[in-house]
């Protein structure tokens, strides 16, 4: 509380009351006085105090009776009850009627000023926590993620409520959503936040050379291998592991996951010692694994001892009401990054990224900014700064066939992975020979506008 508290003192002993008047502006608090339970409910209509002192024997309406009623006019006020040393039960259940606490007569000017102390931190705690709650209902910002809308606000209080434990979690979604800030948050906001962090992208490695990272190895365990390496689960032994693109890893090694979510230990490839590891496991994925599992191509008991608490994060044209803000951040970040002057988006330009489909999710959106940003030579990004035309926009966007809207997907995600067919295929998620028969179909032509 930034002002001194205001306080009423409730007695029908008229001593009583002056000389705690006394004691208490002497500490420079406001003060008002009442004789009687009826009075300090009639006083109650116009005016409200911090703290009241109330006597609980007094003719008449008693300090019970009294307290009941001013809860109802003034439920926020904290009451001190005041009573003889006999009527100690009596105060006690005041205290369980809703008493802050009470005070034994005879009493002396400190401990009437302490428990005031006392009233007032509770006080600035109780208003603490509601700030912070409205806070979090209109936060804007996680960490490193950002967006105001609905569906970001369910993934904002998921990570508020699974960051202090020590569950698995699945985090869900297309590729460029922002699945590993996701994990970043969630281990940021921990009890492991000063234990290391190791992040995995499975999908980027072959089966084997996946195996050694994940597992480590000892000397001479295979060709090329000189010395004794710690794996990924002992480097992040005490921290968090995130184990990106985990739909795409193969059976043999889902196996040997489950086996370290199971026990927590492991065997390094050619040892035969066992390690003991405390890891909390991350994973995430932009395939549908319940698909997989029908293929038998993911187990279905690694699944659910990943799947222990699951975030989906929503695609970009979903929460569109996001744009600007992101747009905001990625601008602040790529002037600062390239050292120069923040600048501002054109309406029009704005408006052209509000209705494009961005199946490169954030990640598309931040590249655009950072291309318009290097290529811009006004002060501000205009849409001839933007990598699409309006005539593109329009033909992406009011398109009802299905295969021009699949050529143009196709040709979007080419230019994302700078022509990485295997990539490509990947975010695609069908196979190389697939996507060849595609380009081919549609003459695809790389540089095509």
């Amino acid at each position: 509380m930034t002002k001194r508290p205001r306080i009423l003192v409730v007695d029908d002993e008229a001593a009583m009351r002056e000389s705690l008047k006394d004691w208490l502006m002497e500490d420079d608090y406001e003060v008002d006085l009442a004789a009687s339970g009826e009075d300090a409910i009639s006083m109650a209509r116009d005016t409200s105090w911090d703290i009241i002192l109330l006597d609980l024997k007094m003719p008449g309406m008693d300090g019970l009776e009294t307290m009941s009623r001013l809860k109802k006019v003034i439920p926020e006020t904290e009451i001190l009850m005041m009573t003889a040393y006999g009527s100690i039960d009596t105060a006690v259940q005041a205290m369980k009627e809703g008493a802050f606490d009470y005070l034994v007569k005879p009493f002396d000017p400190d401990e009437i000023e302490m428990q005031i102390k006392k009233i007032v931190a509770h006080k600035e705690l109780v208003l603490e926590n509601i700030l912070l709650r409205r806070e979090l209902a209109e936060r804007h910002q996680y960490d490193e993620i950002i967006g105001k809308s609905d569906a970001m606000q369910e993934v904002f209080n998921l990570i508020s409520r699974v960051a202090p434990t020590d569950s698995t979690v699945l985090i869900t979604g297309e590729s460029g959503t922002g699945k590993e800030l996701i994990a970043q948050a969630i281990h940021g906001n921990s009890n492991r936040c000063y234990m290391p962090f190791i992040a995995v992208s499975c999908g980027a490695l072959p089966d084997s050379l996946l195996e050694s990272e994940l597992f480590g190895y000892e000397k001479g365990a295979f060709t090329g291998a000189e010395n004794s390496k710690k794996g990924r689960f002992e480097m992040a032994n005490e921290g968090t592991l995130f184990l990106d693109e985990i739909g795409d890893i193969s059976l043999k090694t889902q196996i040997d996951l489950l086996r370290i979510l199971q026990q927590k230990e492991l065997i390094r490839l050619g040892s035969e010692k066992v390690v003991r590891v405390d890891v909390r496991i991350l994973a995430a994925t932009n395939r549908d694994l319940q698909k997989a599992i029908k293929e038998n191509r993911f187990r279905e008991d690694l699944y659910y001892r990943l799947n222990v608490i699951s975030i989906h994060v929503p695609p970009l044209r979903d929460r569109k009401e996001d744009i600007p803000l992101l747009v905001k951040a990625f601008i602040e970040k790529s002037c600062l990054e390239m050292n120069k002057e923040v600048v501002k988006i054109a309406p029009s330009a704005l408006k052209l990224l509000m209705v494009y489909n961005w199946p490169g999710n954030v990640r598309e959106l931040e590249n655009v900014i950072e291309r318009a940003l290097v290529i811009g030579l006004s002060k501000e990004i205009v849409p001839e700064d933007l990598p699409f035309s309006r005539k593109e926009m329009e033909l992406y966007t009011s398109s009802k066939s299905l295969k021009m809207m699949e050529k143009l997907h196709i040709e979007r995600i080419l230019d994302e992975s700078d022509w990485n067919i295997s990539r490509a295929a990947r975010e695609l998620d069908i196979d190389r020979q697939t996507l060849y028969n595609k380009i081919e179909k549609y003459q695809i032509t790389r540089g095509q506008d």
